[in-house]
C-alpha cells in the first residue's frame, strides 16, 4: 500500500521463465500488494514457476494472444483486484524492478495519472545494448508522433509503464490492437484524454534471454504507430471522430 493505495504490478509473460524468478525477487515488496502474472501460451514453464515462487494471481492463455491481449488481461485482473496503482513491468528483467518505488511515489500523489520509464533520457540506450536501427527507428517516430499528437515526450515505445487506476477505467484499451501497436494506442488515448505523463529514466538492457521483435515486425510496428498517429492528429483537428477516443461507457 502506498498511502491506503493498492499497489499491483501486472506481469506480460511469453517464454519468460528464464529472467522471471530473478524480476520478481527484486520488486519492492512490502510496497507492493499484489502481483498479477499473464502466460501468453509460453512453449516453456513461465505458468508453473510463476506460482512456484509465490505469484498468486497467474492468468493463462491457451492460445497466443499477442502483446496487446495479454496487456488487456493484466488491466482488466487489476481492476477487478481493485488495484489503485497498476504498473507494468517485463518479467525478461529488461527493465529494472528497482524503478518500481519512485512510480509509486509520483502515481500516489497525483502528480502524474501516468508515469513511463524511458530509456531515451540520458545517454544509455546505446550504451546499454540498443541496436542501432532501433535507437533510429525510435527517435524518428518519435519525433514524428510529437508533432502529430502534439506532445512531447523523449519515447512512446517503452515497455515500462504505470497507471492511475482512473486512467485504466476512462480509456478504451479493451478495443485496442492485440499486437505489440497496442501500447502506442494506448499512449495516444491518454494523451488525447489529457492525463499527465512523467518520464523517469530508466537504465537499457538487451541482452539473450530479453525479449525483442525482429526487423519484419518492427516494421509492421512502425507503419502501425504512423498509422495510430495520424488518426489522432485528423481527430484533434476535428476531420474524424474515432471511438477509441471516446470516454468508456461506465
Amino acid at each position: 500500500m502506498y498511502k491506503g493505495q493498492k499497489v499491483i504490478v501486472v506481469l506480460p509473460a511469453y517464454n519468460a521463465a528464464q529472467t522471471l524468478e530473478k524480476t520478481y525477487r527484486e520488486i519492492p515488496f512490502p510496497l507492493v500488494d499484489e502481483v498479477v502474472l499473464c502466460d501468453d501460451a509460453s512453449r516453456d514453464n513461465t505458468s508453473e514457476l510463476a506460482r512456484e515462487i509465490g505469484i498468486r494471481h497467474v492468468i493463462k492463455h491457451e492460445k497466443n494472444r499477442g502483446y496487446g491481449g495479454n496487456q488487456k488481461s493484466l488491466y482488466n485482473k487489476a481492476l477487478e483486484l481493485g488495484g489503485d496503482i497498476v504498473i507494468m513491468l517485463h518479467p525478461d528483467y529488461q527493465y529494472t524492478p528497482k524503478l518500481i518505488e519512485p512510480m509509486v511515489h509520483i502515481l500516489g500523489e497525483n502528480l502524474y495519472q501516468v508515469v513511463l520509464g524511458s530509456r531515451i533520457l540520458g545517454n544509455g540506450a546505446l550504451k546499454g545494448g540498443m541496436p542501432i536501427y532501433k535507437y533510429i527507428a525510435n527517435r524518428i517516430l518519435t519525433l514524428t508522433q510529437n508533432l502529430l499528437v502534439n506532445h512531447k515526450l523523449s519515447e512512446y515505445h517503452t515497455g515500462y509503464r504505470s497507471f492511475r487506476k482512473e486512467v485504466l477505467e476512462n480509456i478504451r484499451f479493451n478495443e485496442n490492437s492485440d499486437d505489440f501497436v497496442f501500447d502506442n494506442e494506448m499512449l495516444s488515448q491518454i494523451i488525447y484524454a489529457g492525463y499527465g505523463i512523467a518520464e523517469v529514466t530508466c537504465p537499457t538492457k538487451y541482452f539473450e534471454e530479453a525479449s525483442s521483435i525482429n526487423l519484419q515486425r518492427s516494421i509492421k510496428y512502425g507503419l502501425g504507430v504512423l498509422r495510430v498517429s495520424g488518426g489522432h492528429f485528423l481527430q484533434r483537428l476535428g476531420l474524424v471522430k474515432l471511438k477509441m477516443y471516446q470516454p468508456k461507457e461506465q
